[in-house]
């Protein structure tokens, strides 16, 4: 099949509309297009989702094994016909200045994929061929297929960014200037694309431009790939399964999909509701999940909903597991202090209080590492990413049974909150990476479960 990873000297070069309007062109000449992201970031891949009309997966080496990352890559793209990859940062930025662990250069080397490399030329001419160059000539293991030229002044401009280019059989072509195919950011990056994505005039404009500016045949000509079929894997889950309550909406909207997936694999049932429209909780859940997201934007409406709040409370009570990341972590936390300096009431099932800060805090990987038993093994080290611009004001009484060491800073700092059955902490994790430790949180949804059934 075809497949390419589309990636850039440095973030902000327009690395997401422009696989924004491939995947868009393609879709629109009848290809069954299967999305997926580098890193691991959750906004792009809602985009891409809504694009593609299929989840987008995360493909990330930090946090998942070569084996995990092949795995994902060919269960999604069973019945695709090619396979658009958005990469991260820039193309060898990675978790040090040596080598490429956890870039987008390791991950077109693991899974054999080539590259279409984005450069802003907005305020340059000739100088871009010898970018392109030394992209070429830095890893030759990493195969450029094609260029693109992004935020071009006019055709004059483009003509001169071409023909600079050394190599001719190079697929080269190049998107404008234009404000109508952009979307607006915030402090987590772009907006979710359940609050906005392109609009039809938007995808329309981008879908122009890549027609006419870029030579999409040649770059798919260029793109072959050998993906092999990935059979499913098969394991005894029990025939009993459980149910579990997957709060998903603008508030909580950050999941990885092959991590769902490993949940349903274990023996999960999925049932979504939202935090922000649901006064009740879904019948029958045996355990609840809260993703990370932007509870902070909809503090007031989650506090208000009272009646909700009295349902998970209760769901603690009955000791039914709860999980927590980022956002959920929040949400479980007794008190939010948003930016404007107003208090918010949540949930009130760990004894954390919480504050909006104006930078991001403890940005980056991280290990997190298990003292104690409970959500994971005593022993268990999970690699798993941080991003949030909250920090904790109040430890209150909290349980710590973990810490977090992280990649950038090297510091290691107290993680992981438990009371009870409610265990919340600001790391992502990504199930698929860890299937043991979705398989305990099934585990403990089902002994919830056959204890409910016992009363």
């Amino acid at each position: 099949m075809k497949a390419f990873i589309v990636s850039g000297p440095a973030s902000g070069v327009g690395k997401t509309t422009v696989t924004a309007g491939i995947m868009s062109s393609l879709r629109k000449r009848g290809l069954c297009v299967q999305p997926f992201k580098c890193g691991p970031d959750f906004i792009d891949p809602g985009h891409h989702t809504k694009l593609c009309g299929r989840p987008s997966h995360n493909l990330d080496t930090w946090m998942l094994s070569p084996n995990q990352n092949r795995q994902i890559l060919e269960c999604a793209c069973r019945d695709a016909d090619v396979a658009v990859i958005e990469g991260m940062m820039g193309l060898f930025d990675g978790v040090n200045g040596k080598t490429d662990a956890g870039s987008t250069a390791e991950i077109a080397k693991l899974l054999n994929v080539p590259v279409i490399l984005v450069v802003d030329a907005w305020s340059a001419a000739r100088s871009v061929a010898a970018t392109v160059l030394g992209f070429q000539q830095f890893d030759p293991q990493v195969r450029i297929a094609g260029v693109v030229f992004n935020r071009v002044a006019n055709h004059h401009h483009a003509r001169l960014l071409l023909d600079a280019l050394r190599d001719p059989a190079l697929p080269a072509g190049w998107i404008p200037v234009d404000n109508a195919i952009g979307l607006p950011e915030r402090h987590l990056g772009l907006r979710t694309a359940d609050e906005q994505t392109w609009s039809g005039e938007g995808i329309a404009a981008l879908c122009r431009w890549i027609e006419e500016n870029l030579p999409l045949d040649q770059i798919l000509d260029a793109c072959d790939v050998h993906i092999s079929e990935e059979r499913d894997k098969i394991d005894a889950i029990p025939e009993k399964r459980v149910r579990i309550g997957v709060a998903r909406d603008h508030a909580f909207c950050f999941y990885y999909e092959a991590g769902l997936d490993e949940l349903r694999r274990q023996g999960a049932d999925l049932i979504q509701f939202s935090p922000l429209a649901s006064s009740n909780l879904p019948e029958d859940l045996d355990a609840l999940y809260f993703g990370g997201g932007y509870p902070e934007l909809y503090a007031e409406e989650l506090s208000r909903n009272r009646s909700l709040t009295s349902q998970v409370r209760q769901f603690a009570a009955d000791g039914k597991p709860i999980y927590g990341e980022c956002g959920g972590l929040i949400y479980l936390s007794r008190l939010l202090q948003t930016s404007d300096g107003n208090l918010w009431p949540m949930t009130d099932l760990l004894p954390l209080s919480i504050q909006m800060t104006n930078r991001p805090m403890h940005f980056g990987y991280a290990d997190l590492r298990f003292m104690k038993d409970g959500f994971a093994e005593k022993g268990t080290s999970i690699h798993g990413h941080s991003f949030h611009y909250s920090n904790i004001a109040d430890f209150g009484n909290a349980e710590t049974p973990a810490s977090a060491t992280y990649s950038l800073s090297g510091e290691t700092h107290r993680e992981g909150f438990r009371a009870g059955s409610v265990f919340g902490s600001y790391i992502h994790i990504h199930f698929a990476a860890v299937p043991e430790v979705a398989k305990r949180f099934v585990a403990m949804a089902r002994r919830s479960q056959e204890f409910q059934l016992s009363r």
